[in-house]
């Protein structure tokens, strides 16, 4: 109801556009027929034929709204009509006050101004240039303060305009009036600011009328001098350093290392001997802000300055797609439970004196209290071994009675050792805390990725197109499903349905299946596939071979585009220099998660791991990123291909040292504490991080919020690739078969069993001939297409149909 109301207030608007318009060309000889009648007499004499385009109605219209009203700028009546009805039909979300403004002040001013200049250069005209509302007002004004009073006041009415619709006028105004405005001199009144002298302002007289310019010059002059010192007591902080004293040895502390993070954790000694513990803020909660709302702000801020064709929006179709709301995720209580300062003094106490007894005495210690974790920092004194420390590790671990320690020697870019803690009372990190901090709201990452908090208790992040590609690893119940939910999460709640497009392979059939829901917004699948959750190993052959077509066509757009990234082709296309008509299209991210790859590298192979190193090795530049988790980080399933072409990895607690190198290039995944307690490496780094905890029925929700919303059609499609075995059968001649042909079917037929190693051991013959007589008898509908390592189906049943067909092939 209220589309069509607007609608119709929209034209109404229109129809008093065209009268007004056409008023300015046809009113003069319509004017002697319009006059002295009332709006019912002039629709009711149908003798006087008027000129105006919109009739008798649109002429008299015309005829008050202008000459009686306010003139010319009349016009901005009809406007104001059909901003409103734009309103009404949610079209328009100008905001309704600002309009209100400008054609109340427009009508106003403009109608003064018109009767004070256009009635004096046109006085015979049929049109009153202010109206009779400009004409009263303007003589009332010029008989109270002049003609030079009114063209003052519309000067200032100009000066107004300008600044309402230019706001950088403000700035330009105000500097010009202090670089034109001459020295203030010293001022003898108390109440009076004095100004401060400098070598390059002497002082001059003063003139008259040049108070307020001066006034202004000087405040500016006092601000920056509150500046300048601000910044020197900042460096003379920054060069002090920070004092430690523990156990009666002084330490300085670098002041780079001081000074790195001033915001980041407040800082609470113990004041018996100097033992500090550090205890890391939360980062701050912000409302989200998506990226549609950016762009809508940016496009009032920036409306004065119209394009002269419109940017194409990826989002169009889907423009009313709203973010998943914070309240679907949960709030974790925590009780704001305080540092155990008794915990944190014991564990000082047990590491100094376990230290002692193999003689080794450190020069200072300090505690980072994390939500899981606690980091113990100490320097050693001089000439001990570092080494000597870390073969220590087993015996820290037995006097703190810790579930497992690490230690850090050194800790990378500081002067120290780390230690490792697990807490007693460890804190869940929620990911509604970690979506809803600052750091997430405000990121522009292409493709942002929250994953928890580290030690020091900062909201770890990362973007995955920087990556390009991640490993996760991690043995069974250490919170492996729980960080690809949280990176899945992540991604619904910064991305638009338009922007990404994920792959989700799970042959454990269970682990994505809640996602299936948003098939329709986010998935990707084949064509003419029923389910966009892809666990079929046979799909998955055929799945990564189409991203790997679609890693190609890409390609071939990015060179035709002369660009050389996906988000350079974008930006291309978005700003309208590509032709759709060319083949050129949009194109959103693609990202494959894959649960369980162990399982496929042994169901599928090599067949598995080449369209994966491809996609690796390519990928990046045309937007497709893959995430590969696994619970059996063995060599034999990452291989050196794949760790070659994943630099970033996710290692979660595994069982060994072995696995943890496999993962990581090092130890430490091994004495992780699980519970979501990981490791994250990207290249050389090693950071701790406790992943955010995202349940199930989280994830459920915000799968049936998004959803429940209108989608595409269909799931983004991939392209149709051939498998190898329908290519290889498709170019089989039939007329040319093998000696062994017929006798290698009745084998089959025989045993039912589709086996290429079958025929090689019964015909003693090597693979390339096994391999082209089964390529033959699946073009001859004996058996069916290759399935990895599993045998082929055989489709005929006994060998009387079997000699029925060989008969038909003579």
């Amino acid at each position: 109801m209220h589309f069509i109301t607007g609608v119709i207030t929209a034209f109404i608007g229109i129809f008093m556009l065209l009268a007004i318009v056409s008023f300015f060309f046809t009113g003069a000889a319509d004017q002697s027929k319009i006059l002295n009648k009332s709006f019912l007499e002039l629709i009711r004499s149908l003798t006087p034929q008027v000129d105006n385009w919109t009739g008798a109605g649109g002429a008299y219209i015309a005829e008050v709204i202008v000459n009686e009203w306010f003139g010319i700028f009349s016009v901005l009546i009809p406007f104001f009509i059909i901003y409103i009805g734009l309103r009404m039909m949610k079209v328009s979300d100008f905001p309704f006050l600002k309009a209100l403004f400008i054609t109340a002040f427009g009508l106003i001013g403009g109608s003064v101004t018109s009767a004070f200049v256009l009635d004096r250069l046109f006085p015979g005209s049929h049109v009153k240039w202010g109206g009779s509302h400009g004409i009263q007002l303007e003589r009332i004004l010029e008989s109270s303060v002049g003609w030079p009073g009114v063209v003052l006041i519309i000067i200032l009415l100009l000066v107004i305009t300008v600044v309402i619709f230019r706001k950088s006028s403000i700035y330009k105004i105000q500097q010009t009036l202090v670089n034109n405005s001459p020295p203030f001199p010293k001022h003898d009144d108390a109440d009076y600011t004095p100004e401060i002298p400098t070598e390059t302002e002497p002082d001059e007289p003063e003139e008259p009328g040049d108070k307020k310019p001066g006034l202004l010059k000087r405040l500016i002059a006092r601000i920056k001098e509150k500046k300048e010192e601000a910044e020197r007591s900042e460096e003379m902080m920054e060069e002090e350093g920070d004092e430690i004293n523990v156990r009666g040895i002084s330490y300085t502390a670098p002041a780079a290392a001081s000074t790195a993070k001033p915001f980041l954790y407040q800082t609470k000694p113990i004041q018996d001997d100097g033992f500090e513990v550090i205890i890391p803020k939360e980062d701050e909660l912000v409302q989200p802000l998506h990226p549609d709302t950016i762009k809508k702000d940016t496009e009032m801020n920036l409306g004065d300055e119209p394009d002269l064709l419109e940017d194409y929006d990826p989002r169009k179709d889907l423009s009313n797609f709203k973010f998943p709301s914070m309240n679907l995720l949960k709030v974790y209580n925590t009780g704001d439970k305080g540092v155990d300062m008794n915990e944190q003094n014991e564990n000082k106490e047990k590491i100094i004196h376990t230290l002692r007894n193999y003689g080794i005495e450190i020069v200072s210690i300090k505690a980072t209290v994390g939500p899981t974790i606690t980091l113990y920092e100490i320097v050693p004194q001089a000439g001990v071994r570092i080494s000597k420390i870390r073969n220590l590790e087993d015996d820290i671990a037995l006097s703190l009675s810790a579930l497992g320690i690490r230690i850090i020697a050194p800790m990378p870019g500081k002067g120290t050792i780390g230690i490792e803690v697990p807490n007693k009372d460890p804190q869940i990190v929620s990911m509604q805390s970690v979506i809803s901090s600052k750091k997430f709201q405000e990121c522009t990452y292409d493709l942002p990725v929250a994953l928890g908090k580290t030690i020091t208790n900062e909201v770890f992040m990362f973007d995955l197109t920087k990556m390009p590609h991640l490993l996760v690893a991690g043995a069974t119940g250490q919170g492996k499903s729980v960080g690809l939910n949280a990176i899945i999460t992540s991604l619904l709640y910064k991305k638009h349905p338009a922007e990404m497009k994920m792959v989700l392979i799970d042959p454990k059939m269970v682990e994505f299946n809640i996602y299936s829901t948003i098939e329709k917004h986010y998935l990707a699948k084949l064509p003419n596939e029923e389910k966009a959750i892809i666990t079929d190993v046979t799909k998955v052959t055929q799945t990564l071979n189409s991203l790997t077509q679609e890693m190609d066509d890409r390609y071939e757009l990015l060179m035709r585009a002369h660009v050389r990234t996906i988000k350079e082709y974008n930006e291309k296309f978005v700003k309208r220099r590509l032709n759709p008509e060319k083949g050129h299209r949009y194109m959103p991210y693609i990202v494959v998660v894959i649960d369980e790859f162990g399982d496929l590298i042994m169901t599928a192979g090599k067949e598995i791991e080449m369209p994966i190193a491809r996609i690796a090795q390519k990928a990046r530049a045309v937007g497709i990123h893959m995430v590969i988790a696994t619970q059996r980080p063995t060599t034999n399933i990452i291989t050196g291909t794949i760790k070659a072409n994943f630099p970033a990895r996710m290692a979660f607690r595994v069982t060994s040292q072995i696995d943890s190198r496999t993962i990581l290039d090092m130890s430490g995944a091994n004495q992780l504490i699980g519970r979501g307690d990981m490791l994250f490496s990207q290249g050389s780094s090693l950071i701790r991080i406790q992943c955010a905890f995202v349940d199930t029925p989280e994830v459920e929700e915000i799968a049936q919020y998004i959803g429940k919303q209108h989608g595409y059609d269909n799931a983004f499609a991939l392209p149709e690739v051939a498998s190898e075995g329908d290519t290889a059968a498709s170019a089989v001649d039939l007329n040319e078969k093998d000696a062994l042909f017929e006798e290698a079917a009745r084998l089959i037929v025989v045993h039912q069993q589709g086996s290429t190693s079958l025929i090689q051991r019964k015909f003693s013959i090597g693979y390339n001939r096994a391999g082209r007589l089964m390529d033959q008898l699946e073009a001859a509908g004996i058996v069916g297409a290759a399935q990895g390592s599993k045998p082929r189906d055989v489709f005929i049943a006994d060998e009387y149909s079997l000699e029925k067909l060989l008969d038909s092939l003579r």
